[in-house]
């Protein structure tokens, strides 16, 4: 008897995202967002509100603070994290550790979800206000898009800057969830959301804000390889899915397969298949 699918564990998912990682040009893209873009959003002030979810990207922040101190060679950096998982608290804290160069700067964690922290500065009944705040790759678990960004605009100093990284509506994925995420169980307070979904809380809320686009690629040649354990783990990052390839439908299976070879999806370079993972960086104004 075929088990029923299921969506992936919090566990499952951070496995599943290294899997990801090492295959795509994720990273690679956010580098190149950080050397050619950072410095001028960067321009005014240094106090920092780093917000994750599920995403593992501690090493990003580290380098978005050391652009900052480029910019503001000797300025103390007031940095804060929130971030719900222990394990991604305790690992960015060894990267901390690890990291002797980060002068000035002051790290204030949080282990909680993005809503707690929003609850607990409501509590407390007084805003502090910073001037860089991002969320990379964290909207898609939070269980209200538009009051979640609301709130942490309003967190926001005087020209300060709040950046979301989320995956382009040009990427595969919004082709792909488009199609068959109704195929698919339902993540914990996961949304399928692509940048035009981020832009138009945007234009609701009457912000001004600018969009870039990065070009990002995701190598998932595996996927197509019938018994390969990486191949089975992407389809699992894919899908949102514990092992899908075994679980799901054959019927489906197929259909997906298909179209993950579509043009919209993904295209071919020296007979691999690269998934498209364009990612849009969107700076918002105080």
């Amino acid at each position: 008897m075929i088990p029923p699918m299921r969506s992936l564990t919090a566990e499952e998912y951070v496995e599943a995202f290294k899997s990801f990682l090492d295959h795509s040009t994720e990273h690679q893209c956010m580098d190149e967002f950080n050397k050619e873009e950072m410095p001028n959003i960067m321009a005014g002030g240094a106090s920092l509100l780093f917000l994750e979810y599920l995403t593992g990207v501690s090493e990003q922040d580290l380098k978005m603070i050391r652009v900052l101190q480029a910019v503001h060679p000797g300025v103390f950096i007031d940095n804060e994290i929130v971030e719900p998982n222990p394990q991604h608290v305790a690992a960015y804290k060894e990267l901390v550790n690890q990291a002797p160069d980060l002068q000035n700067v002051s790290f204030i964690w949080h282990q909680m979800t993005s809503s707690e922290y929003e609850q607990q500065v409501k509590e407390k009944g007084a805003h502090k206000k910073f001037d860089f705040i991002h969320m990379i790759q964290m909207l898609y678990r939070v269980e209200d898009i538009p009051n979640t960004i609301k709130f942490f605009h309003s967190c926001l100093d005087h020209h300060g800057k709040l950046l979301i990284i989320i995956l382009s509506d040009s990427s595969g994925w919004a082709s792909l969830w488009k199609k068959y995420r109704h195929c698919l169980p339902a993540t914990d307070s996961g949304h399928y959301i692509t940048s035009s979904g981020i832009t138009d809380v945007l234009k609701r809320l009457g912000v001004e804000y600018r969009v870039y686009e990065f070009p990002s690629g995701w190598d998932i040649t595996e996927c197509f390889i019938e018994g390969d354990p990486v191949g089975s783990c992407m389809m699992d990052f894919l899908t949102g899915t514990k092992n899908f390839l075994n679980t799901a439908p054959l019927g489906l299976r197929r259909r997906l397969q298909e179209a993950l070879c579509q043009p919209e999806c993904s295209s071919k370079k020296d007979g691999r298949i690269i998934f498209s993972n364009n990612l849009s960086m969107i700076v918002v104004e105080s």
